[in-house]
């Protein structure tokens, strides 16, 4: 099997070493170093990483956040680089369920926030491992949403419907692209969203994923 993971490991670590820890990344008020002390927390304590999902665990998480992040910068990066064997998001058993779609799109976060990106061409079958959890994160994502949402992947087979009801709504893209759109990177993310535009509106402008 393919490790898509281990593959936007190395590319993520390679970027942070060549922009800094003071490059910009879409995760609002992260620095590049912020975010990289957000994976290594993620990855290497786990008694402060529920505070990333839980609101009254997270100012522990965010001190343990800050004092990793206060750490040399090369240092930090190469935790990025290596995940520990003993994790739990990230031993061989879990790592590529866990990280394949964290470690994408954090690694969209700093390229995209650069000018002058643009899409990678990624491996073959790298969308089609995507998918499977778009399909999840859109469900989730557009739970609430007042349409009946079309998910049209334009890149691999499939579509899905998703959504609370109402007007036709069609999102349609490659799987990467609906990713990052679902995972609240709509500015950033190079989707066709079709419908009324009350709702069209709503969902560009909507608080999705992390």
């Amino acid at each position: 099997m393919t490790r898509f993971a281990a593959m936007e490991r190395q590319g993520l670590a390679d970027l942070l070493d060549e922009v800094g820890p003071d490059a910009p990344t879409l995760c609002e008020g992260w620095t590049a170093r912020d975010l990289a002390a957000h994976l290594v927390l993620r990855e290497r304590r786990p008694d402060a990483a529920a505070g990333i999902l839980l609101a009254p665990l997270a100012g522990y998480t965010e001190r343990v956040q800050g004092s990793l992040a206060a750490g040399p910068w090369p240092r930090l990066v190469a935790k990025v680089r290596r995940a520990p064997w003993w994790s739990p998001v990230s031993n061989r058993l879990t790592d590529e369920l866990a990280n394949r779609v964290e470690l994408f799109v954090h690694h969209e976060d700093v390229r995209r926030a650069r000018p002058g990106w643009a899409p990678r061409a990624l491996p073959a079958g790298q969308a089609e491992a995507l998918w499977g959890q778009t399909r999840a994160f859109a469900k989730r994502a557009l739970r609430r949403v007042p349409a009946a949402v079309t998910v049209c992947p334009t890149d691999v087979a499939g579509e899905m419907a998703a959504g609370a009801g109402g007007p036709a709504v069609r999102l349609s893209g490659p799987t990467p692209e609906l990713l990052l759109f679902l995972m609240g990177r709509q500015e950033h993310a190079r989707v066709d969203l079709d419908g009324p535009p009350e709702v069209t509106d709503r969902l560009r402008r909507a608080r999705f994923g992390v």
